[in-house]
């Protein structure tokens, strides 16, 4: 857990002080209106809370739908560095979280030392980094991309510019295979989820189902993005298998996401890719599933734990997400879900 949180005082109460007949749905929305919050849900996040959520999207969109608003708090049922972004973009806003310990493996491969002996070892590359890390690692970043942006900021630098690209290293090379960029330095980092799928399972899969298609994260490793006949970002992902004629997909990237699909095409069959024992267990992300209606609920009661960013910190931060804005092209808003 990064210095960027700031945990509960000895005053909160807890998950034990919670009367076990208490309406939590209820209850966290009178705490809605009562403070003044928006509650954001990331699509890997469990179906009970992707349906109390006001909006359910990626991580950016998120924050930058949260920054319209009106509100006071942010609610931001993700994980840590996305509510980082939040805090980054809206300063001025209380950002909560629901569980402090919620990380991520990409952002704990990629610390902010080893990152900037990596930049200083490389001073003629132009650092790209992936938008799943810390804020201090963004500070030290030329440009914040995501999976949806990335391939166009390449395209439209240089052709000899370098660069370095953190922490992702199969989103890398498959962004490296993509551009044609060989200068492409890659950290070693990857995702404990993506990289546990299985193509040779996939392939079973798709042969015990032949008329589906297989829709897949560039986080995965380049052998599921073989057998793929889509890769894309998760809302990409979405669009997808909307906007398809197929009525059976098999999707390898975490699994909450078909209750997304699953709701907007109750007409349709999603299959979760499975991992090298031909189950789908490890489509589930543990950072994501640290995340529970109780665990919001203290949250906004105690107001903690919140993200505190120095403001010298959000600053430099901020810089290369908004290069990020100025270079990537528009791109489509997270769903709307009314209260």
């Amino acid at each position: 857990m990064t210095d960027t949180v700031v945990l509960p005082g000895a005053s909160a109460i807890t998950i034990a002080d919670i009367d076990p007949a208490l309406d939590l749905e209820a209850e966290i929305k009178r705490l809605r209106v009562e403070k003044n919050a928006v509650i954001l849900a990331h699509y890997y996040q469990d179906g009970e809370i992707q349906d109390l959520a006001d909006f359910v999207g990626d991580s950016l969109d998120l924050s930058r739908k949260a920054a319209a608003t009106d509100a006071d708090m942010i609610v931001f049922s993700g994980v840590r560095f996305m509510a980082e972004v939040a805090k980054i973009i809206s300063p001025e806003k209380t950002v909560v979280i629901p569980d402090a310990d919620a990380g991520c493996s990409l952002e704990d491969s990629c610390q902010a030392p080893a990152f900037k002996a990596w930049r200083d070892a490389h001073p003629d590359h132009l650092s790209l980094t992936y938008i799943n890390c810390s804020a201090e690692v963004k500070a030290l970043s030329d440009v914040i991309v995501t999976s949806s942006s990335a391939e166009h900021i390449i395209n439209n630098l240089p052709k000899d510019q370098p660069i370095l690209f953190a922490p992702d290293r199969h989103l890398g090379a498959y962004l490296k295979r993509k551009t044609g960029r060989d200068d492409m330095v890659l950290w070693p980092g990857t995702c404990i989820v993506h990289e546990q799928f299985s193509a040779r399972e996939i392939t079973r899969l798709k042969s015990a189902h032949p008329g589906a298609l297989t829709a897949a994260h560039p986080e995965c490793p380049e052998s599921i993005v073989e057998v793929s006949d889509y890769v894309g970002s998760t809302s990409g992902i979405l669009n997808f298998v909307h906007s398809s004629e197929a009525s059976e997909f098999i999707v390898a990237t975490e699994q909450h996401i078909l209750h997304q699909m699953q709701k907007d095409n109750p007409d349709k069959t999603f299959l979760a890719a499975p991992g090298a024992d031909g189950g789908c267990s490890c489509a589930s992300c543990p950072y994501m599933a640290l995340n529970t209606m109780e665990k919001i609920y203290l949250a906004m009661v105690n107001e903690a734990p919140s993200i505190h960013l120095p403001e010298d910190l959000r600053v430099a931060a901020l810089k290369p997400l908004q290069r990020m804005l100025e270079l990537a092209p528009s791109q489509k808003s997270a769903q709307h879900h009314a209260a």
